[in-house]
């Protein structure tokens, strides 16, 4: 179980207030209700730090206690497709509020959240020999890796 989680973000970061939002919302999401362990270590309360380094995505374990856990570090490029998808459906959905167009909001929306359950999909897959996670804790760190990713678009795209 996460019982604190801290996002470090690139300098470059500058989000909107959609994400802005989204990321405070997710944060919060999973520290009040996660279920999260990592395999080796079953039952043991998580400090959790999350983020980017060299184009990796760098997960930094430690107990409550401070007992440094094993790290882990991801490549995105997995996720590079529905990260960008992620980011179009964003700015459809800024666009789209600021006319004031209530059904395509929604349309949006549903996009979204499609975009957000395949990629839980996949990381709880690809994750599963390291780390067992519920899909809303799943779908939580997917909003934050694009978040991180905010500063790195040109870089996303070249992987």
């Amino acid at each position: 179980m996460i019982v604190t989680f801290d996002l470090i973000e690139p300098d470059t970061t500058n989000p909107d207030s959609l994400l802005r939002d989204e990321r405070q919302k997710a944060v919060l999401d999973i520290i009040h209700g996660n279920d999260f362990e990592l395999v080796k270590y079953p039952d043991t309360k998580l400090k959790v730090t999350l983020s980017i380094d060299n184009g990796h995505l760098h997960f930094q374990f430690a107990a409550v206690d401070g007992t440094a856990l094993p790290s882990l570090a991801l490549s995105p490029r997995p996720y590079r497709k529905l990260v960008q998808d992620y980011f179009t459906m964003v700015e459809s959905y800024e666009t789209i509020r600021s006319e004031g167009n209530l059904y395509k909001l929604e349309a949006v929306d549903m996009a979204r959240r499609a975009i957000h359950n395949e990629a839980a999909e996949m990381l709880t897959d690809r994750l599963k020999d390291k780390i067992s996670m519920d899909f809303e804790t799943a779908r939580r760190l997917f909003t934050l890796i694009c978040v991180l990713h905010l500063g790195q678009g040109k870089q996303l795209k070249s992987v």
